[in-house]
Protein backbone atom coordinates (compact mmCIF):
# COMPACT_ATOMS: atom_id res chain seq x y z
CA UNK A 1 0.00 0.00 0.00
CA UNK A 2 1.54 3.56 -1.19
CA UNK A 3 0.57 6.31 0.50
CA UNK A 4 1.73 10.53 0.08
CA UNK A 5 2.13 10.49 4.33
CA UNK A 6 2.64 7.54 6.64
CA UNK A 7 2.80 8.65 10.16
CA UNK A 8 4.00 6.47 12.79
CA UNK A 9 2.51 6.58 16.18
CA UNK A 10 -0.79 7.39 16.76
CA UNK A 11 -0.54 9.97 19.99
CA UNK A 12 -0.57 14.17 20.66
CA UNK A 13 2.13 14.54 17.86
CA UNK A 14 0.76 12.14 15.17
CA UNK A 15 -2.60 13.21 15.12
CA UNK A 16 -2.16 17.05 15.46
CA UNK A 17 0.46 16.58 12.39
CA UNK A 18 -2.19 14.68 10.78
CA UNK A 19 -4.73 16.71 10.74
CA UNK A 20 -2.84 19.74 9.89
CA UNK A 21 -1.55 18.24 6.79
CA UNK A 22 -4.80 17.38 6.01
CA UNK A 23 -6.11 20.86 6.58
CA UNK A 24 -3.00 22.43 4.17
CA UNK A 25 -3.68 19.95 1.26
CA UNK A 26 -6.45 17.87 1.81
CA UNK A 27 -5.89 15.74 -1.21
CA UNK A 28 -3.25 14.25 0.17
CA UNK A 29 -3.32 10.39 1.12
CA UNK A 30 -2.11 10.24 4.92
CA UNK A 31 -2.46 7.03 7.82
CA UNK A 32 -1.72 6.75 11.00
CA UNK A 33 0.26 3.15 12.47
CA UNK A 34 -0.60 2.87 15.83
CA UNK A 35 0.89 -0.45 17.57
CA UNK A 36 -1.38 -0.26 20.31
CA UNK A 37 -5.17 -1.16 20.47
CA UNK A 38 -6.27 2.39 21.28
CA UNK A 39 -5.13 5.46 20.18
CA UNK A 40 -4.39 8.85 22.07
CA UNK A 41 -4.06 7.07 25.68
CA UNK A 42 -1.26 9.35 26.73
CA UNK A 43 -3.49 12.31 25.92
CA UNK A 44 -6.53 10.16 28.14
CA UNK A 45 -4.50 9.88 31.27
CA UNK A 46 -2.85 13.43 31.10
CA UNK A 47 -3.36 15.81 33.95
CA UNK A 48 -5.65 13.00 35.88
CA UNK A 49 -7.57 12.58 32.71
CA UNK A 50 -8.21 16.13 32.33
CA UNK A 51 -5.93 16.67 29.61
CA UNK A 52 -3.01 19.59 29.99
CA UNK A 53 -3.08 20.60 27.18
CA UNK A 54 -0.53 23.44 27.09
CA UNK A 55 0.71 26.72 29.87
CA UNK A 56 -0.38 30.15 29.39
CA UNK A 57 3.47 31.23 28.90
CA UNK A 58 3.23 32.71 25.37
CA UNK A 59 6.59 34.47 24.92
CA UNK A 60 8.78 32.30 23.13
CA UNK A 61 11.46 33.01 24.83
CA UNK A 62 10.39 32.42 28.49
CA UNK A 63 8.36 29.28 27.63
CA UNK A 64 11.46 27.66 25.83
CA UNK A 65 13.43 27.65 29.82
CA UNK A 66 11.00 25.31 30.69
CA UNK A 67 12.62 22.26 28.52
CA UNK A 68 15.75 21.34 30.35
CA UNK A 69 16.89 19.38 27.01
CA UNK A 70 15.72 21.23 23.81
CA UNK A 71 15.92 24.74 24.87
CA UNK A 72 17.97 26.33 22.56
CA UNK A 73 16.47 24.34 19.67
CA UNK A 74 13.22 25.18 20.50
CA UNK A 75 13.13 28.45 20.40
CA UNK A 76 12.95 28.95 16.25
CA UNK A 77 10.28 26.54 16.10
CA UNK A 78 8.10 28.29 19.24
CA UNK A 79 8.10 31.77 17.21
CA UNK A 80 6.36 29.95 14.29
CA UNK A 81 3.43 27.92 16.43
CA UNK A 82 3.94 28.58 20.27
CA UNK A 83 0.67 28.15 23.00
CA UNK A 84 -1.37 30.50 21.68
CA UNK A 85 -1.65 29.07 18.51
CA UNK A 86 -2.70 25.95 20.74
CA UNK A 87 -5.16 27.49 21.94
CA UNK A 88 -6.34 29.45 18.86
CA UNK A 89 -6.43 25.82 16.89
CA UNK A 90 -9.17 24.10 19.39
CA UNK A 91 -11.08 27.23 19.99
CA UNK A 92 -11.67 27.48 16.17
CA UNK A 93 -13.12 23.18 16.54
CA UNK A 94 -15.10 24.51 19.38
CA UNK A 95 -13.10 23.35 22.50
CA UNK A 96 -12.80 26.34 24.71
CA UNK A 97 -9.64 25.90 27.01
CA UNK A 98 -9.16 27.40 30.51
CA UNK A 99 -6.43 28.84 32.44
CA UNK A 100 -5.28 27.72 36.38
CA UNK A 101 -3.67 29.59 38.65
CA UNK A 102 -0.12 27.94 38.12
CA UNK A 103 -0.49 28.35 34.25
CA UNK A 104 -1.35 25.31 33.63
CA UNK A 105 -4.57 25.02 30.99
CA UNK A 106 -6.92 22.57 30.20
CA UNK A 107 -10.35 22.18 28.05
CA UNK A 108 -13.48 23.96 29.73
CA UNK A 109 -15.15 20.47 30.13
CA UNK A 110 -11.61 18.96 32.57
CA UNK A 111 -11.85 16.18 30.35
CA UNK A 112 -9.62 14.90 28.27
CA UNK A 113 -12.26 12.81 26.29
CA UNK A 114 -13.04 15.93 25.06
CA UNK A 115 -9.57 16.88 23.26
CA UNK A 116 -9.59 12.79 22.00
CA UNK A 117 -13.00 13.31 20.19
CA UNK A 118 -11.47 16.67 18.56
CA UNK A 119 -9.21 15.13 17.02
CA UNK A 120 -11.24 11.93 16.37
CA UNK A 121 -13.58 14.14 14.76
CA UNK A 122 -10.79 16.08 12.75
CA UNK A 123 -9.25 13.13 11.14
CA UNK A 124 -12.93 11.43 10.26
CA UNK A 125 -13.64 14.86 8.27
CA UNK A 126 -10.68 14.69 6.15
CA UNK A 127 -11.13 10.87 5.67
CA UNK A 128 -7.57 10.01 7.53
CA UNK A 129 -6.89 6.31 7.51
CA UNK A 130 -5.87 5.31 11.12
CA UNK A 131 -4.61 1.61 11.62
CA UNK A 132 -4.28 0.35 15.35
CA UNK A 133 -2.79 -2.59 16.15
CA UNK A 134 0.20 -1.85 13.94
CA UNK A 135 3.38 -2.23 15.06
CA UNK A 136 6.04 -1.52 12.78
CA UNK A 137 8.97 -4.19 12.32
CA UNK A 138 11.36 -2.59 9.93
CA UNK A 139 12.06 0.71 8.23
CA UNK A 140 14.22 1.22 4.68
CA UNK A 141 15.01 3.51 2.33
CA UNK A 142 13.58 2.68 -1.20
CA UNK A 143 16.46 2.02 -3.21
CA UNK A 144 16.76 4.47 -6.35
CA UNK A 145 14.04 7.07 -4.85
CA UNK A 146 13.50 9.46 -1.44
CA UNK A 147 10.98 7.27 -0.50
CA UNK A 148 10.54 4.92 2.51
CA UNK A 149 9.43 1.15 2.83
CA UNK A 150 7.80 -0.04 6.38
CA UNK A 151 7.36 -3.48 7.60
CA UNK A 152 4.32 -4.09 10.22
CA UNK A 153 2.40 -6.62 11.24
CA UNK A 154 -0.56 -5.35 9.06
CA UNK A 155 2.09 -5.87 5.81
CA UNK A 156 4.19 -3.75 4.03
CA UNK A 157 3.48 -0.37 3.21
CA UNK A 158 5.45 2.65 1.00
CA UNK A 159 5.48 6.33 1.32
CA UNK A 160 6.49 9.21 -0.38
CA UNK A 161 6.79 11.24 3.60
CA UNK A 162 7.24 9.09 6.96
CA UNK A 163 7.25 10.76 9.89
CA UNK A 164 8.23 9.15 12.98
CA UNK A 165 5.44 10.26 16.40
CA UNK A 166 5.94 7.01 18.76
CA UNK A 167 7.09 9.00 21.52
CA UNK A 168 9.92 7.08 23.93
CA UNK A 169 9.51 3.78 22.10
CA UNK A 170 12.73 1.43 22.20
CA UNK A 171 11.85 -0.56 19.35
CA UNK A 172 11.48 2.53 17.19
CA UNK A 173 14.89 4.17 18.52
CA UNK A 174 16.34 0.78 17.70
CA UNK A 175 14.57 0.85 14.39
CA UNK A 176 16.05 4.23 13.54
CA UNK A 177 19.52 3.30 15.09
CA UNK A 178 19.37 0.96 11.87
CA UNK A 179 19.09 3.20 9.42
CA UNK A 180 21.88 5.68 10.81
CA UNK A 181 20.64 7.92 13.67
CA UNK A 182 22.22 8.56 16.91
CA UNK A 183 20.18 7.96 20.11
CA UNK A 184 20.47 9.39 23.14
CA UNK A 185 19.92 6.53 26.16
CA UNK A 186 16.66 7.42 27.71
CA UNK A 187 16.34 8.30 31.53
CA UNK A 188 13.47 9.14 33.47
CA UNK A 189 12.60 12.80 33.70
CA UNK A 190 9.61 13.64 35.98
CA UNK A 191 9.56 11.75 39.02
CA UNK A 192 9.04 12.25 43.06
CA UNK A 193 11.89 12.13 45.64
CA UNK A 194 11.36 8.46 47.74
CA UNK A 195 12.72 10.28 51.49
CA UNK A 196 12.31 8.37 54.57
CA UNK A 197 12.48 11.53 57.38
CA UNK A 198 11.18 11.24 60.55
CA UNK A 199 11.14 15.33 60.22
CA UNK A 200 8.38 14.57 57.57
CA UNK A 201 6.68 12.17 59.19
CA UNK A 202 2.79 12.58 59.50
CA UNK A 203 2.72 15.51 57.38
CA UNK A 204 1.49 13.51 54.35
CA UNK A 205 -0.85 15.80 51.69
CA UNK A 206 0.84 19.23 52.69
CA UNK A 207 2.15 21.30 50.65
CA UNK A 208 4.36 24.70 51.18
CA UNK A 209 5.84 26.94 49.34
CA UNK A 210 10.15 26.08 49.54
CA UNK A 211 13.32 26.33 47.38
CA UNK A 212 14.91 22.93 47.20
CA UNK A 213 18.92 22.73 46.05
CA UNK A 214 19.79 18.88 44.05
CA UNK A 215 23.29 18.25 46.43
CA UNK A 216 25.19 15.07 45.61
CA UNK A 217 26.21 12.58 47.94
CA UNK A 218 28.72 14.67 49.95
CA UNK A 219 26.22 17.78 50.50
CA UNK A 220 27.76 19.65 47.49
CA UNK A 221 25.59 21.32 45.37
CA UNK A 222 25.08 19.46 42.21
CA UNK A 223 25.94 20.48 38.76
CA UNK A 224 23.29 20.21 36.17
CA UNK A 225 24.28 20.05 32.52
CA UNK A 226 27.61 21.43 32.88
CA UNK A 227 27.10 24.68 34.77
CA UNK A 228 23.35 25.05 35.54
CA UNK A 229 22.64 24.90 39.02
CA UNK A 230 19.95 22.23 40.38
CA UNK A 231 17.73 24.93 42.51
CA UNK A 232 14.03 25.24 42.02
CA UNK A 233 11.54 26.95 43.90
CA UNK A 234 7.61 26.20 44.12
CA UNK A 235 5.13 24.25 46.75
CA UNK A 236 6.52 21.29 47.71
CA UNK A 237 4.50 18.11 49.00
CA UNK A 238 5.34 15.67 51.37
CA UNK A 239 4.14 12.35 50.53
CA UNK A 240 3.81 8.83 51.57
CA UNK A 241 7.20 8.36 50.38
CA UNK A 242 8.45 11.76 50.28
CA UNK A 243 8.73 14.60 47.94
CA UNK A 244 6.54 15.77 45.35
CA UNK A 245 5.38 18.90 43.98
CA UNK A 246 6.57 21.30 41.41
CA UNK A 247 9.72 22.80 43.06
CA UNK A 248 10.74 18.65 42.93
CA UNK A 249 9.49 17.40 39.61
CA UNK A 250 10.82 20.46 37.88
CA UNK A 251 14.44 19.32 39.19
CA UNK A 252 13.73 15.50 38.60
CA UNK A 253 13.36 16.91 34.86
CA UNK A 254 16.47 19.33 35.01
CA UNK A 255 18.81 16.65 36.93
CA UNK A 256 17.13 13.82 35.01
CA UNK A 257 20.67 12.37 33.64
CA UNK A 258 22.58 13.50 36.94
CA UNK A 259 20.25 11.82 39.29
CA UNK A 260 20.37 8.65 37.03
CA UNK A 261 23.91 8.46 37.20
CA UNK A 262 23.86 8.80 41.10
CA UNK A 263 21.49 5.95 41.31
CA UNK A 264 19.10 8.28 42.69
CA UNK A 265 21.05 8.30 45.64
CA UNK A 266 21.67 11.83 46.43
CA UNK A 267 20.77 14.46 48.86
CA UNK A 268 18.62 17.97 49.29
CA UNK A 269 18.66 21.87 50.83
CA UNK A 270 15.34 22.58 51.90
CA UNK A 271 14.19 26.29 52.37
CA UNK A 272 10.62 26.60 53.61
CA UNK A 273 11.36 29.84 53.52
CA UNK A 274 12.24 30.13 49.98
CA UNK A 275 14.93 33.28 49.63
CA UNK A 276 15.23 34.08 53.41
CA UNK A 277 18.93 33.53 54.27
CA UNK A 278 19.99 31.46 57.42
CA UNK A 279 21.59 34.58 58.54
CA UNK A 280 18.53 36.33 58.41
CA UNK A 281 16.27 34.06 59.51
CA UNK A 282 18.96 33.45 62.86
CA UNK A 283 18.45 37.58 63.66
CA UNK A 284 14.18 37.34 63.21
CA UNK A 285 14.67 34.72 65.40
CA UNK A 286 16.12 36.37 68.16
CA UNK A 287 14.11 39.36 67.86
CA UNK A 288 10.92 37.05 68.79
CA UNK A 289 12.85 35.31 71.78
CA UNK A 290 13.91 38.87 73.11
CA UNK A 291 10.07 40.22 72.17
CA UNK A 292 8.06 37.32 72.74
CA UNK A 293 10.00 35.86 75.96
CA UNK A 294 7.32 34.84 78.15
CA UNK A 295 5.11 32.51 75.24
CA UNK A 296 5.55 29.08 74.30
CA UNK A 297 7.27 28.71 71.22
CA UNK A 298 4.90 26.03 70.02
CA UNK A 299 2.13 29.09 69.94
CA UNK A 300 4.18 31.40 68.26
CA UNK A 301 4.38 31.17 64.24
CA UNK A 302 6.72 34.03 63.11
CA UNK A 303 6.82 32.67 59.75
CA UNK A 304 4.04 32.07 57.07
CA UNK A 305 4.37 27.79 57.77
CA UNK A 306 1.55 25.19 58.20
CA UNK A 307 1.01 24.35 61.67
CA UNK A 308 2.08 20.84 61.33
CA UNK A 309 5.29 21.63 59.82
CA UNK A 310 6.28 24.43 62.09
CA UNK A 311 5.45 22.11 65.06
CA UNK A 312 7.95 19.43 62.97
CA UNK A 313 10.90 21.67 62.45
CA UNK A 314 10.69 22.94 66.10
CA UNK A 315 10.96 18.83 67.11
CA UNK A 316 13.70 18.77 65.18
CA UNK A 317 15.51 21.56 67.12
CA UNK A 318 14.75 19.98 70.04
CA UNK A 319 12.25 22.82 71.52
CA UNK A 320 9.68 20.76 73.43
CA UNK A 321 6.36 21.93 73.76
CA UNK A 322 6.25 23.64 77.42
CA UNK A 323 9.43 25.79 76.27
CA UNK A 324 9.14 29.32 76.41
CA UNK A 325 10.75 31.34 73.97
CA UNK A 326 12.85 32.92 76.69
CA UNK A 327 14.23 30.00 77.79
CA UNK A 328 15.56 28.42 74.02
CA UNK A 329 19.62 28.53 73.69
CA UNK A 330 21.11 30.46 71.30
CA UNK A 331 22.47 26.79 70.11
CA UNK A 332 18.49 25.99 69.80
CA UNK A 333 17.89 29.29 67.83
CA UNK A 334 20.61 28.23 65.54
CA UNK A 335 19.54 24.96 64.64
CA UNK A 336 15.64 26.31 64.20
CA UNK A 337 17.35 28.64 61.79
CA UNK A 338 19.06 25.84 59.89
CA UNK A 339 15.93 23.31 60.09
CA UNK A 340 14.33 26.87 58.18
CA UNK A 341 16.40 27.63 55.67
CA UNK A 342 19.42 24.56 55.59
CA UNK A 343 17.52 21.51 56.27
CA UNK A 344 19.34 18.57 54.41
CA UNK A 345 17.39 15.14 53.75
CA UNK A 346 18.74 11.58 52.07
CA UNK A 347 16.86 11.33 48.92
CA UNK A 348 17.12 6.97 48.34
CA UNK A 349 15.47 6.16 44.90
CA UNK A 350 12.60 7.83 43.00
CA UNK A 351 8.85 6.76 42.13
CA UNK A 352 7.21 7.66 38.78
CA UNK A 353 4.90 10.54 38.56
CA UNK A 354 1.00 9.65 38.65
CA UNK A 355 0.91 7.49 35.25
CA UNK A 356 2.72 10.51 33.08
CA UNK A 357 5.89 8.86 32.46
CA UNK A 358 8.26 10.67 30.64
CA UNK A 359 11.98 10.17 29.82
CA UNK A 360 14.87 12.35 28.99
CA UNK A 361 16.42 10.88 25.86
CA UNK A 362 15.65 9.72 22.27
CA UNK A 363 16.76 10.78 18.81
CA UNK A 364 19.91 13.35 18.96
CA UNK A 365 19.36 16.80 18.62
CA UNK A 366 21.92 17.39 16.37
CA UNK A 367 20.68 15.37 13.61
CA UNK A 368 17.57 17.15 13.24
CA UNK A 369 16.94 20.20 11.19
CA UNK A 370 14.22 22.30 13.16
CA UNK A 371 13.21 24.87 10.19
CA UNK A 372 11.32 21.11 9.52
CA UNK A 373 11.77 18.73 11.89
CA UNK A 374 13.69 16.57 9.13
CA UNK A 375 16.36 14.39 9.73
CA UNK A 376 19.49 15.99 8.48
CA UNK A 377 20.81 12.43 7.27
CA UNK A 378 17.53 11.33 5.44
CA UNK A 379 15.61 13.03 2.87
CA UNK A 380 11.53 13.08 3.69
CA UNK A 381 12.27 11.28 7.12
CA UNK A 382 10.75 13.90 9.98
CA UNK A 383 10.26 13.51 13.89
CA UNK A 384 7.86 15.07 16.09
CA UNK A 385 7.46 14.73 20.05
CA UNK A 386 9.08 13.05 22.42
CA UNK A 387 10.95 10.93 20.01
CA UNK A 388 13.43 13.36 19.87
CA UNK A 389 16.13 14.00 22.97
CA UNK A 390 13.46 16.91 23.96
CA UNK A 391 11.40 17.25 27.60
CA UNK A 392 10.12 19.49 29.74
CA UNK A 393 9.36 20.20 33.17
CA UNK A 394 5.35 19.39 33.89
CA UNK A 395 2.65 21.81 33.17
CA UNK A 396 1.48 21.16 29.63
CA UNK A 397 5.19 22.14 28.11
CA UNK A 398 5.16 18.16 26.42
CA UNK A 399 2.32 18.42 25.09
CA UNK A 400 3.40 22.16 23.29
CA UNK A 401 6.50 20.35 22.01
CA UNK A 402 4.63 18.06 20.45
CA UNK A 403 1.83 20.61 19.06
CA UNK A 404 4.83 22.70 17.91
CA UNK A 405 7.10 20.16 15.84
CA UNK A 406 3.37 18.67 14.61
CA UNK A 407 2.46 21.51 12.62
CA UNK A 408 5.92 22.78 11.54
CA UNK A 409 6.53 19.40 9.90
CA UNK A 410 2.57 18.92 8.19
CA UNK A 411 3.75 22.67 7.08
CA UNK A 412 7.06 21.15 5.80
CA UNK A 413 5.68 18.33 4.35
CA UNK A 414 2.95 20.42 2.60
CA UNK A 415 4.84 22.58 0.99
CA UNK A 416 6.63 20.04 -0.73
CA UNK A 417 3.95 18.70 -2.35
Amino acid sequence: MVFDVIIVGGGAAGFFSAIQIATHNPQLKVIILERGKEVLTKVKISGGGRCNVTHAEFVPNELVKSYPRGEKELRGPFHTFCSGDTVAFFEERGVALKIEEDGRMFPESDSSQTIIDCFLKETEKYGIKVNTSCSVKNISAVSGSDEWKLETSQGDFQTKKLLIATGSNPKVWNLLESVGHTVVPPVPSLFTFNIKDTRINGLMGLSAPASVLLLDRKGKALKLNGNHKGEASGPLLITHWGMSGPAILKLSACGARELFDLNYQFKIQVNWLLDRNNHEVFEALTNVKNSEGRKLVFNTRPFDLPKRLWFKILEASEITSQMKWAEVSKIQLQKLADELTEATYQVNGKSTFKEEFVTAGGVDLKEINFKSYESKLHRNLFFAGEVLNIDAITGGFNFQNAWTGAFIVAKAITERT
